[in-house]
């Protein structure tokens, strides 16, 4: 395979949309030629066929994942016929270009779009630069339309816009002197996202493509549940509606419009049955080969909606799920990170302006590493990377092997809990623990050397991709039998179904048993810190970072300490952590992760 030249590829976005595909039409999966009467076909002129088969390409929680992403973020299973499993390399944005432009070719009837999470928890390459980078690369990319994810508000509703509609950064200014940020050639989708001032959508909630007669609407939507997942003040002023009502008003909408093909882009997804990203979960004895909130999603939809592209759960399916009048409908999801992209077959049917249902083909493809690179996404990334490289690298510390971010304690999870127990105790020496969200921990440290840097270092990059969001470590008063609480609504509540477990700093244990169920699942006679029993009247000292500390991932005990103190930049934590507690020759270890025991 080889990459297309950009200025080869398919024109200009705004152009390319209008424009009226030249030559034959494709003949879909169900064709069936239509007989043109010498009184509906002009001499020289052929009729298109009834049935169009068109080219949907999809992803989703891409991350600002520009470079190859490292360790198990960068690597995808394949299962195959007699059950083994392979391990593949896959992504980063100089290979996903070739995969998708190659899928594309020439064919006049393709659309590009994603389900979210496009940027937002990105690694420095595109962080440090408030994720402009990544908006350039999804234009060379041809996005065609995206919805918005929860990541897209880390940085609040006027830095959405910004990326939508161009214009240099409000405190940094312009990174290139003399060239302007021009936004997104695509736009986002936010049908279910309300201004509270306007009572309106924040953006649109849907677009139209069309080409040669056919017509596919598509309704971008986030999870109802993305202020429990973004910090309060990226979601100030706005309002979350229920996705499957938003969709269903807005399919309506799109049929008074004469839009019959509709594809909802909805960011929320659920867990398949099996990590591989080919697992055919619609294979006879899968039984229910997918869980989670995209199936109640799924199945209550509008049966006007043809197909659901999802994301959020950063998983590989593509399932049927049937609608509410009992018809399988394809529900996809291509992992994360750029490591797969999905290829998507609807036929479309001229005569009655809707999609065939029975034709809809769907199957994920990986970004493999062993095409040739996009010279064009090649000179992006040089290009911010020399801007980045001052600060991406410069050593923060060094590490005696991989430190993980797997399983339900993850070995970089507790490291980052140590720093910032570490960083607590410096605000103030009562500090006892502390704790960190999960979904904050984005990334792990490998071991093995990139580009310049000698194995084991850590470079400041690094730990930006590990730590992106730039919260702060806050310091909050909690008795004994509050800490219970919250280690409770880890696994209750809003979070019975998929559970929250926070990492816990050294010195701070318990039991989690899996046999039981919601707030159960804790053992509260196991709870100890440094060896001794919680007590319930005490008052304890938790160092967490400003997202917890504002109850976030529904731990909303969390939000009730007392005796509030802001500290630095969780990020800086980690970083001084590292430095006083390694060095070339001492480095330091990855944490055993045996601070929870599990029963299951």
């Amino acid at each position: 395979m080889s990459a297309t030249p950009h200025a080869q590829r398919r024109g200009s976005r705004r152009n390319r949309i209008v424009a009226v595909a030249a030559g034959l039409a494709t003949v879909g999966a169900l064709a069936a030629a239509i007989p043109a009467s010498a009184g509906e076909a002009k001499p020289g002129k052929t009729k298109p066929s009834r049935y169009q088969d068109v080219q949907l390409l999809s992803f989703n929680d891409l991350h600002g994942n520009l470079e190859p992403p490292a360790g198990s973020s960068g690597r995808v299973t394949e299962l195959h016929e007699d059950g083994t499993t392979t391990t593949i390399n896959a992504g980063g944005v100089e290979y996903l270009a070739t995969h998708l432009r190659d899928a594309r070719g020439d064919n006049p009837y393709s659309i590009t779009a994603a389900a979210g999470d496009m940027v937002g928890a990105s690694p420095l390459l595109s962080g440090l630069f408030h994720d402009e980078p990544t908006i350039e690369a999804l234009n060379n990319l041809d996005l065609d339309v995206t919805s918005v994810g929860n990541h897209e508000f880390d940085e609040g509703a006027k830095e959405l816009a910004r990326l939508q509609k161009g214009g240099c950064h409000p405190t940094d200014g312009c990174y290139v002197k003399g060239k302007k940020f021009k936004g997104a050639d695509f736009p986002y989708l936010a049908a279910n996202v309300i201004e509270n001032k306007t009572k309106k959508p924040l953006l649109k909630p849907y677009w139209v493509w069309k080409k040669n007669g056919v017509k596919i609407g598509f309704i971008g939507v986030t999870l109802e549940d993305t202020p429990g997942v973004v910090s309060a003040e990226g979601v100030k002023g706005l309002t979350f509606k229920d996705e499957v009502k938003t969709i269903n008003k807005y399919a309506k909408e799109l049929e008074r419009q004469g839009v019959k093909s509709v594809v909802a882009l909805i960011h929320e997804g659920g867990a398949p049955a099996s990590t591989s990203y080919n697992y055919d979960c619609d294979s006879p004895g899968a039984g229910d080969g997918i869980s989670g909130p995209i199936v109640d999603i799924a199945k209550n939809v509008t049966s006007k909606v043809d197909a659901l592209v999802t994301g959020h759960t950063h998983a590989a399916y593509a399932c049927t799920i049937k609608d509410p009048s009992g018809k399988p409908r394809m529900v996809t999801s291509a992992a994360s990170f750029g490591r797969l992209y999905t290829d998507t077959t609807l036929t479309y049917d001229r005569r009655t302006g809707d999609i065939a249902r029975t034709a809809v083909k769907s199957a994920n493809h990986v970004v493999t590493r062993d095409v040739a690179k996009a010279a064009d996404m090649t000179d992006l990334i040089n290009r911010w990377n020399t801007l980045a490289a001052p600060i991406g690298n410069r050593p923060i510390g060094y590490i005696s092997a991989d430190i993980p971010n797997t399983g339900t304690e993850s070995p970089m999870g507790d490291l980052i809990a140590d720093a910032q127990l570490a960083a607590g105790k410096k605000l103030d020496p009562e500090t006892d623990l502390a704790l960190m969200n999960p979904g904050g921990v984005r990334a792990p440290l490998t071991y093995a050397a990139k580009g310049s840097e000698g194995d084991g270092v850590v470079t400041y990059a690094e730990g930006f991709t590990v730590q992106p969001f730039s919260n702060t470590v806050n310091l909050q008063s909690f008795t004994g039998a509050q800490l219970v609480q919250i280690l409770k609504e880890q696994v209750s509540g809003s979070n019975a179904a998929s559970p929250k477990i926070l990492l816990p700093s050294t010195g701070f244990t318990y039991t989690l048993d899996l046999t039981k169920t919601g707030a159960d699942r804790i053992v509260v006679d196991s709870i100890k810190l440094n060896g001794a029993a919680l007590d319930p009247s005490a008052t304890y000292r938790v160092a967490t970072n400003s997202f917890l500390a504002g109850g976030g991932d529904g731990i909303t005990t969390l939000g009730q300490g007392t005796n509030d103190l802001v500290g630095g930049d969780d990020l800086a934590a980690l970083e001084e952590y590292l430095l006083a507690n390694s060095s070339a020759a001492n480095p330091i270890a990855p944490p055993a992760a045996n601070r929870i025991t599990i029963v299951s």
